[in-house]
């Protein structure tokens, strides 16, 4: 369970998001808080790989070869 104190402008979008949607506040919170999560974990993880990097471990690759891995070449 998570409460939580927003401004009255981004309370008031959120309540005529929902009412024109048909979904719960709580909906367009949950999947807003999703979204954002996923966004800094990728943040985070590219910030480890770059740290990595400068250090000299982990893996780096061409571009050619990562195509080849994700099969992109035609």
């Amino acid at each position: 369970m998570l409460a939580l104190r927003l401004p009255e402008d981004i309370e008031k979008r959120l309540a005529a998001l929902a009412k024109a949607t048909g979904r719960s506040k709580s909906f367009y919170a949950c999947e807003a808080i999703i979204q954002h999560l996923e966004d800094l974990e990728d943040t985070y993880l590219a910030e480890q790989r770059l740290i990595d990097h400068r250090k000299g471990s982990g893996e780096t690759v061409s571009m050619d070869e990562m195509r080849r891995r994700l099969e992109l070449d035609d």
